[in-house]
């Protein structure tokens, strides 16, 4: 089930890096989204030649399996030299010296297979053993591609967490954070053998087959690059959700307040017939909007004694301090409002405010007015309180 879980994760990171392609056209050079996608590329073919399910089909020809265990391998360092291309491509751009890493590149994969082909790794089951003579062969292409990843990944790694500890906020930084999680995980994935290299030393046996863990931890490794990568891309659209599922909680949230002030004021409903038409953000939209008409229908009742004598009685009742204005502002508009049925009216002091602060955004007014909700629905406490030290 995990190596199943795997090659879904494969097939996520995949997607990303393909939709990316043809998204970076027209804004990244082809050279670089190349760059991307062969690292991508090597990580699943990595995957792919050390399966249980490409052995079978190689069948059980010694060749075979020598073949797919150094394309293992080398794919591996593949991958990592293309990110590491890929880095450089997309901060320095076309003044990237990009030839000394690939360079180091390709004579660290030549190196690798000179060893391995001296090693002489013979398959006996799920095992590789080699000869006491060979062993220092087999030893020193593990420990060639664990100096060259510990160079190549730390470069990496280096370069994402500063460039992502000084980048504004904003889709940028969190990809590069995406990014730097990618690479952690491909370090992981990298050194999760490195118990196989001291078994190797003392015993001559490794394991033939990739486990589960690594097979894992590469797929992970695919899904965050990707996904750093391209947050470009999806982001607007998990934001435009985000938003759209924030816009109807905060309407909905706000719906006891405007309840009230619509059965006060009746006239403030623009269409009461469509609830979300246009969408949760337009709803809200609408709704704050109904809110402040009738905050304004009905200013001439407000007390203009009333917001201190609130304000002192929702302490006493031990609101909390964050909450002591949404309480008072809560209290002042129930009393408007049974004012306005009495047909009690208030004369203004020049000083006082005649409406709410119309300069605040749609999302800072929603937000002060769920405060206010929430206090409308716990007001009682703080009204006997008011109407106790009000002189009779």
């Amino acid at each position: 089930m995990i190596e199943t879980l795997a090659y879904y994760l494969c097939t996520a990171g995949f997607a990303g890096f393909g939709y990316k392609l043809i998204e970076a056209r027209r804004s990244q050079p082809v050279r670089t989204m190349w760059f991307l996608a062969g690292f991508g590329t090597c990580i699943a073919a990595g995957i792919l030649v050390l399966t249980p399910a490409m052995s079978a089909l190689a069948g059980p020809s010694p060749v075979a399996e020598w073949v797919l265990n150094l394309a293992g391998d080398e794919l591996k360092l593949g991958a990592i030299g293309f990110a590491v291309a890929f880095t450089q491509a997309v901060w320095r751009g076309d003044g990237a010296r990009l030839a000394p890493h690939a360079l180091f590149t390709a004579a660290t994969m030549v190196l690798l297979a000179a060893c391995f082909a001296l090693s002489e790794p013979r398959r006996v089951g799920d095992d590789t053993i080699f000869s006491d003579a060979a062993r220092p062969f087999a030893v020193g292409d593990k420990v060639l591609f664990l100096v060259y990843s510990l160079i190549s990944l730390g470069l990496l790694f280096a370069v994402f967490v500063r460039s992502a500890w000084h980048a504004e906020p904003g889709p940028l930084r969190a990809g590069l954070w995406l990014l730097v999680v990618g690479v952690g995980a491909a370090a992981a994935w990298t050194f999760w053998d490195v118990d196989d290299v001291v078994q190797l030393a003392r015993t001559g046996r490794i394991g033939a087959r990739e486990d589960l863990p690594s097979s894992v931890l590469a797929a992970v490794t695919i899904v965050f690059v990707a996904a750093g990568a391209t947050l470009s891309a999806w982001s607007p659209a998990v934001s435009s959700v985000v938003g759209r599922v924030r816009a109807y909680r905060a309407y909905r949230r706000i719906e006891p307040l405007w309840t009230a002030l619509r059965t006060a004021v009746p006239g403030i409903a623009l269409d009461p017939g469509r609830k979300l038409a246009g969408g949760a953000e337009f709803a809200l939209y609408r709704r704050v909007i109904e809110i402040r008409d009738g905050h304004l229908a009905l200013r001439v009742h407000f007390d203009p004694d009333l917001p201190a004598r609130a304000e002192a009685a929702a302490r006493r009742a031990g609101v909390r301090e964050a909450e002591v204005a949404a309480t008072v502002e809560a209290v002042t508009l129930a009393a408007a409002i049974e004012a306005g049925r009495a047909g009690r009216r208030f004369a203004r002091e020049p000083d006082q405010p005649a409406e709410p602060d119309t300069a605040a955004d749609v999302a800072t007014e929603a937000a002060w007015l769920v405060q206010v909700s929430r206090a409308w629905r716990r007001r009682d406490a703080v009204v006997e309180r008011v109407e106790a030290a009000t002189p009779g």
